[in-house]
């Protein structure tokens, strides 16, 4: 944004879109159904089909992580989907309980539009990566999974990181070395609760 009072109506909108997603998480904590809530500002951001990731830490550590990687509703609506599943239907957690919803930190990363990365050998893939920019999906016929580029903080050699890629993707640790693996990358805009009930309302 090149205005001071642009950026700060983005930053009201991400405030609005972490306040979406924290009702949503009590919403699936309580055992109550899913709804999609209006938000109060009809930005266009708000409104326009985005793809996004909603992450859910305690004390640090992951508690419940899902999202699309292709737009398919306004984002508000996006937001609001992904944040009721990571907190009950993220398949390496159990569903998130009322006494847990205090501790819970809430992230979202807004993905721009995945772009294939042509790349000529491995070697060259590995050159191509952009660590901590860059989110990355590996597909391989019906095989695929991505890292957002925050796991880049975690697992910062670009070998290491394709190869937990893969193996997330239910691919061989090396096929990035070995197979014919299509390779898209896309980038995040991440924002996320100042603490722990930040925006609850």
């Amino acid at each position: 944004m090149g205005v001071v009072g642009g950026e700060q109506a983005h930053q009201a909108d991400q405030h609005t879109l972490l306040a979406l997603a924290r009702q949503a998480v009590e919403r699936a904590a309580h055992g109550r159904p899913r709804a999609t809530e209006s938000p109060a500002s009809q930005s266009a951001w708000l409104c326009t089909p985005l793809a996004s990731f909603v992450t859910l830490t305690t004390g640090g550590a992951l508690r419940g992580c899902i999202g699309g990687l292709y737009p398919s509703v306004p984002l508000a609506e996006d937001v609001q989907m992904h944040a009721y599943a990571a907190a009950r239907e993220d398949p390496r957690f159990p569903p998130v309980q009322p006494e847990e919803l205090e501790a819970i930190q809430i992230e979202i990363s807004v993905l721009s539009a995945p772009e294939p990365l042509v790349y000529l050998s491995p070697d060259d893939l590995l050159r191509r990566l952009r660590p901590g920019i860059d989110g990355v999906i590996v597909q391989s016929g019906s095989k695929r999974a991505t890292f957002l580029p925050q796991v880049w903080e975690k697992v910062p050699a670009p070998e290491a990181f394709l190869t937990f890629l893969c193996e997330k993707a239910a691919l061989a640790p090396d096929a990035w070395r070995t197979g014919e693996l299509e390779v898209f990358t896309y980038q995040v805009e991440l924002f996320e609760e100042d603490s722990p009930q930040s925006f609850t309302t």
